[in-house]
């Protein structure tokens, strides 16, 4: 592992939790990388997505963790896939996470009852239910034009497109964006330099 694998975290850029799961793997320095790496690194992603804290899941180092997240991620990313082609898929990977997503009604008597749908003694399965979750409600109720990959060929982010415009382009205008600009103006810089020799 290169410094720069060593120093990579998982961008938060996706504007939609399933969408930041598929970002886990990115492009860097032109190969596609994996930034789950183990249960720490998949504990530590849940925690930084607001799954709760990375020391609820302490223990977990028999790959149980970063397995069951990437087999969440290839469905995800299938789903998306094909429903961004307008094409059927089998959504039965995902409704597998999807189960233990029951919905119990909470009430505690001082207040009106609350449903709740993630009541799972075992921390792994209840946030891995969260995560499938949001990812059938973006495949069923998100409009599928708002689901882009940002356009840098360099780079493999997705995102949903929330702007007011809907015009996005860039997984992040500091990134990509930046990167583009600069780009544009050095080949504008070098035209204009071309033209006034000529």
């Amino acid at each position: 592992m290169t410094s720069l694998e060593a120093s990579l975290n998982p961008l938060l850029l996706g504007d939609h939790l399933a969408l930041d799961l598929l970002n886990t793997q990115m492009i860097v320095e032109g190969q596609k990388r994996d930034l789950l790496a183990n249960d720490r690194d998949a504990a530590r992603w849940l925690e930084q997505v607001g799954l709760g804290p990375a020391d609820e899941l302490t223990g977990l180092e028999d790959g149980r963790l970063v397995a069951q997240l990437r087999l969440l991620r290839d469905s995800i990313d299938s789903l998306v896939a094909a429903r961004r082609d307008n094409l059927p898929a089998d959504p039965s990977a995902l409704n597998a996470f999807l189960r233990p997503a029951v919905p119990q009604l909470s009430w505690d008597g001082a207040g009106p009852p609350v449903l709740e749908r993630f009541q799972q003694t075992d921390g792994v399965v209840r946030r891995l239910s969260q995560i499938a979750f949001a990812a059938a409600q973006l495949l069923a109720e998100g409009d599928v034009h708002l689901l882009r990959k940002c356009e840098s060929a360099d780079c493999s982010l997705m995102f949903y497109d929330r702007t007011k415009s809907h015009k996005r382009r860039w997984c992040s205008m500091a990134l990509c964006g930046n990167r583009h600009k600069v780009a544009e103006f050095r080949k504008r810089r070098a035209n204009g330099a071309l033209t006034s020799q000529g």
